[in-house]
């Protein structure tokens, strides 16, 4: 009789906790969701390739390669967070418009480029060319960079102003002030046929005149920037970069 009452008192208590497959799993993880392979992953974005057309500015004579200045702009958006390819660069020291045309030809970049740069005119000045040739000459290589840019878009065109050779020891060799009048005129045509165009100007010029005071701008060879001074044109170059990646029409934030 005592070993029967105390099995039943053993069967009512499990029948009151009731059995393991009956209770609710609260704690249990929610399943896994795996993708259905039919179903359409996003695509991870792309990183922004850029194109950078020139002469010797461009192609940086007398820095290391990586104080060139657009391979400074690539790394900037990279810190900025923007998955951004080494720049293709065609350019050449000595290079005048026409010169950088068949340069272009030769090297047959294949677009679309996010990021397409426009540095020229120096040498048209230098070996006094005409300002006539140079608009039509450089409204052509506009159209060329607009071209190579994705959707055709201008407003992903960043075009430089000439800097003042004049202002660097190698000027005072010549008259610094003659060739600074002739930079200002042939800058003036590139800013009226860029704005025309709807592409984006940076004005570069006033920084490479500041080497008179500031020589560390300089590069060792007395004619060129210094990687400090390409620094400079890339603290201009950078938000008119991220505007034009971001969709951002020419002059919306002037």
């Amino acid at each position: 009789m005592r070993m029967r009452r105390g099995g039943a008192f053993l069967l009512m208590l499990l029948a009151g906790c009731g059995s393991p497959l009956e209770r609710p799993l609260e704690s249990a993880p929610p399943a896994p969701q795996i993708p259905h392979p039919d179903r359409a992953q996003p695509a991870p974005a792309a990183p922004v390739r850029i194109l950078a057309l020139g002469d010797s500015y461009t192609i940086g004579e007398s820095v290391a390669e990586s104080e060139r200045w657009p391979v400074q702009l690539a790394a900037q958006l990279r810190e900025a967070g923007i998955m951004t390819e080494t720049p293709e660069i065609i350019a050449r020291t000595g290079w005048t418009t026409d010169e950088l045309n068949a340069g272009i030809d030769r090297a047959r970049p294949q677009g679309p480029y996010e990021i397409v740069t426009l540095l020229i005119g120096v040498n048209n000045q230098f070996r006094g060319r005409s300002e006539a040739e140079f608009r039509t000459q450089f409204r052509a290589l506009l159209a060329r960079a607009i071209e190579f840019s994705r959707g055709h878009e201008a407003s992903r065109v960043l075009v430089l102003s000439i800097p003042d050779w004049g202002a660097m020891p190698f000027g005072a060799r010549y008259d610094p002030a003659k060739v600074s009048r002739e930079i200002d005129r042939f800058n003036a045509i590139k800013k009226e046929e860029t704005d025309q165009a709807g592409a984006r100007w940076i004005e570069i010029t006033a920084l490479s005149r500041e080497v008179r005071s500031k020589p560390e701008l300089g590069a060792n060879d007395g004619l060129h920037p210094s990687g400090a001074q390409y620094t400079a044109w890339v603290e201009r170059a950078l938000p008119a970069a991220r505007e034009a990646l971001a969709g951002t029409p020419t002059g919306a934030s002037k």
